[in-house]
This record gives structure tokens, C-alpha cells and sequence, in this order.
């Protein structure tokens, strides 16, 4: 067992790692990109990935505090499904207004891997495998996709 100080320092030394492991790569348009921490340019929008102690996940998560909103967002990345999924080349897990870890509620599309622990360094390279081809390929479908939420904004 951790302490809670060992545990955020071995996670913040694997998504270091991570970062450090993906700088080279350029978004889609060809920009440097913070693939760690992900920016969508929209409010409430967000690509998450999340390493665990017994999984880890990647997804696009809608925080919007306004449940019809959240659901608008939702239905226009539905509308996108296809387009979404021929990118990643893979099905995602669809969920309208889950409940997170805090109570709230969200939307999220996402994808899940287990069991890979983030405070087995062994496990590392696989999760490093796990979140690579994805955030490249949510970035290449959002260069073309966050076009079509503008009226949402």
C-alpha cells in the first residue's frame, strides 16, 4: 500500500512520463500539443484519460452543470458516431448522464482497459499503449468534428 503521497507522486511521475513520451508527436494540424491535458477549446468538453489502480480509460467527457445541455452535446456527438468510430477504429462505450466520482452528473464516451495498474511501473508501457493511438485519433476526429458544435458554444 501507498501512502497518498507515494500515490500522487508515482502517478504524477507516470503521466510525466507519458508527456514526455508524446511531446514529439504533433497534433493533427501539425501544432505542439499538451496530449496530458488535452484542450478542446469548449467549456463543459473534455478529453480525459484516467489511470487506476486496476483500469485505466480515455474518453470524452461532457460536464455541462445543465442536463439538457449536457444531452445536446451528446446527441451532436451521436449525430458524429460514425465519423467518431472509423477515426478510432474501434467501438466506445456511450453513457448519457452518468454519475462521476464526485456525484455529478456527466456524459462520457469512452473506452476501458483492465487490469493495468498506474503504480506498477511493469504496467506502464501498456497503458502508454492503451492511451497513445487514442488521443491521437480523438485529436485527428476533433480537427474535423469541433466545427459542428459551434452553435452549442
Amino acid at each position: 500500500m501507498y501512502t497518498r503521497e507515494q500515490a500522487s507522486q508515482l502517478r504524477q511521475a507516470f503521466w510525466t512520463a507519458f508527456g514526455q513520451y508524446m511531446a514529439p508527436i504533433p497534433s493533427s494540424e501539425g501544432m505542439r500539443i499538451n496530449w496530458s491535458n488535452y484542450k478542446t477549446g469548449f467549456k463543459n468538453v473534455y478529453f480525459r484519460m484516467r489511470a487506476e489502480k486496476k483500469s485505466a480509460s480515455i474518453g470524452i467527457e461532457l460536464t455541462h452543470r445543465d442536463p439538457e445541455i449536457q444531452e445536446l452535446f451528446f446527441e451532436q456527438f451521436l449525430a458524429l458516431s460514425i465519423l467518431l468510430h472509423d477515426t478510432l477504429q474501434e467501438e466506445w462505450t456511450w453513457e448519457l448522464h452518468a454519475e462521476d466520482e464526485n456525484g455529478e452528473t456527466v456524459s462520457r464516451i469512452y473506452k476501458e482497459i483492465g487490469p493495468v495498474n498506474v503504480f506498477n511501473k511493469e504496467d506502464w508501457p501498456q497503458l502508454i499503449s492503451f492511451f497513445k493511438p487514442r488521443i491521437i485519433a480523438l485529436d485527428a476526429f476533433w480537427a474535423d468534428a469541433q466545427y459542428s458544435f459551434e452553435e452549442l458554444k
